[in-house]
C-alpha cells in the first residue's frame, strides 16, 4: 500500500471518531439531569435558643484578713484549704516598737512610779493620824483617793509600755492586735505570708499587707461576660446551666442575678459582665477559679412541630417547604414535591418550629443527594 494512502485513511479515521464523539457529547448534554433528594419527616419535640457566656466560678464574698499594726510574722497556724470560724486565729505578730515611743512610755512610767511612791508614803502617814484621831475623815479620805490615783496611773503607763514594745497587755490579751483572726467562717484560700515575714499595717495610706484570704465556699457565684448582641435578650432571674470544664459530665442549676450596666470593650468587643448564684450539690467540691460556661436560655418553647432549617425555602416574607407526594419513596425526584406555604415559629438555627401548613404525618423535601454517593 502507498504511504499517501495509509495518510488518508487514518485522516479520516480520526475525523469519523470527532464527529461521533461530538454527536454523543451533544446527546449527552441535551439529557435532562436527575436530582435526587433525601426525605426529612417532621417531629415533635421541643425547642431552645441559647448563647453561651465563658467566665468562672467565684465565691460570692472573699475576705482579705489584713492586720491592724505592724510587725514581723511569728507563727501561721493556718494553711490553704482548712475551715475557720469567726475569731480563729489565723497567724501571730511580733512588734517591733519605734524608739521614741518606746522612750516616752518607759520614762512616763518610770515618772509614774516615782508619783505613786511619794503619795504612798504621804497615804501611810495620813493613816495612822486618822487612826489617832488627829486629822478628819475629809482629809483622810482625799489622801486615799490620791493614792489610788496613782496607782491606776502607774498601771496605764505599765499598759501603755507593754503596748509599745510587745503590742498587748496582760488586761486585754484576747484583744490583742499581734494575734491575726479570721473576721468570717469559711475556708482559707490563700495565705500569701510566711514566718519572717514583715506586715504592715492597713491604715489610709495603705492598704496593708493581706494575711490570708477567707470565703464562703457554699455560697459561689458565675461571674462571666456576654457579647453586646446578646445582653439584650436577657433578664436577672432567668435560668442559667453552668458547665465547669475540671468536672465531667455535670451540669448545675443557675440564676442570674446582675448584669453590668456599662460595658468593656475588648479585643473590639464590647461585652457585659453577668453574674449568677451557683448551686452546687453538697457532694460536689468546687474550687475557687474553676473555669465555667454558662448557656443562657433566651427562648425555648415545648411539644413542637419541627423540622430542620434546612428543608425551608426563603422567598421574600414568606416561607415554603417542598412535600412529597409519593408516600412510599425512601428518595425523591423534582417532580415528585409540592411547593407548599408554611407559618414558623421559633429556631435555634438548627431545627424551626412549624406553626402550620404542614402535619405530623408529611414527609418533606431535604438535602440534595451526592450523585457519587448514589453511585456506590
Amino acid at each position: 500500500m502507498k504511504k499517501g494512502n495509509f495518510g488518508k485513511i487514518v485522516l479520516f479515521t480520526v475525523i469519523g471518531l470527532v464527529v461521533v464523539f461530538t454527536f454523543w457529547f451533544l446527546w449527552a448534554k441535551s439529557r435532562p439531569k436527575v436530582v435526587l433528594y433525601d426525605i426529612v419527616t417532621p417531629e415533635m419535640g421541643n425547642i431552645e435558643n441559647q448563647t453561651v457566656a465563658t467566665g468562672t466560678i467565684e465565691p460570692r464574698d472573699e475576705i482579705l484578713i489584713k492586720p491592724q499594726i505592724s510587725g514581723i510574722i511569728t507563727e501561721v497556724t493556718k494553711i490553704a484549704g482548712q475551715r475557720v470560724t469567726v475569731g480563729e486565729v489565723l497567724a501571730r505578730v511580733k512588734v517591733i516598737p519605734e524608739m521614741g515611743s518606746l522612750n516616752s512610755a518607759e520614762s512616763r512610767m518610770r515618772i509614774a512610779k516615782i508619783e505613786q511612791t511619794k503619795i504612798e508614803q504621804e497615804f501611810a502617814r495620813q493613816t495612822s493620824l486618822y487612826a489617832n484621831e488627829v486629822i478628819s475623815k475629809e482629809e483622810f479620805e482625799a489622801s486615799e483617793a490620791a493614792y489610788n490615783k496613782a496607782k491606776e496611773e502607774t498601771s496605764n503607763a505599765v499598759s501603755a509600755l507593754d503596748i509599745v514594745r510587745d503590742g498587748v497587755t496582760g488586761r486585754y490579751a484576747h484583744l490583742s492586735n499581734t494575734q491575726i483572726r479570721s473576721t468570717i467562717a469559711g475556708m482559707i484560700l490563700d495565705v500569701p505570708v510566711k514566718v519572717g515575714n514583715s506586715v504592715i499595717q492597713a491604715n489610709t495610706f495603705n492598704d496593708g499587707t493581706t494575711i490570708a484570704s477567707v470565703a464562703d465556699m457554699n455560697d459561689l457565684l458565675f461571674v462571666g461576660t456576654i457579647d453586646e448582641t446578646e445582653v439584650g435578650k436577657i433578664k436577672e432571674g432567668m435560668p442559667l446551666r453552668i458547665t465547669i470544664g475540671a468536672i465531667d459530665n455535670q451540669q448545675f442549676d443557675a440564676v442570674l442575678e446582675y448584669i453590668a450596666p456599662k460595658g468593656t470593650s475588648t479585643n473590639g468587643a464590647v461585652l457585659f459582665q453577668i453574674k449568677a448564684a451557683v448551686q452546687i450539690p453538697p457532694t460536689t467540691f468546687v474550687r475557687a477559679g474553676y473555669s465555667a460556661n454558662a448557656q443562657v436560655v433566651l427562648q425555648h418553647v415545648e411539644d413542637v412541630l419541627k423540622v430542620p432549617e434546612s428543608a425551608l425555602e426563603f422567598s421574600g416574607d414568606s416561607t415554603f417547604v417542598y412535600v412529597l407526594t409519593d408516600t412510599l419513596a425512601q428518595t425523591g425526584k423534582q417532580d415528585d414535591f409540592e411547593r407548599r406555604q408554611v407559618k414558623i415559629g421559633m429556631s435555634n438555627g438548627i431545627d424551626v418550629e412549624i406553626q402550620s401548613g404542614i402535619t405530623l404525618n408529611n414527609r418533606l423535601r431535604g438535602n440534595e443527594i451526592d450523585p457519587k454517593k448514589i453511585k456506590n
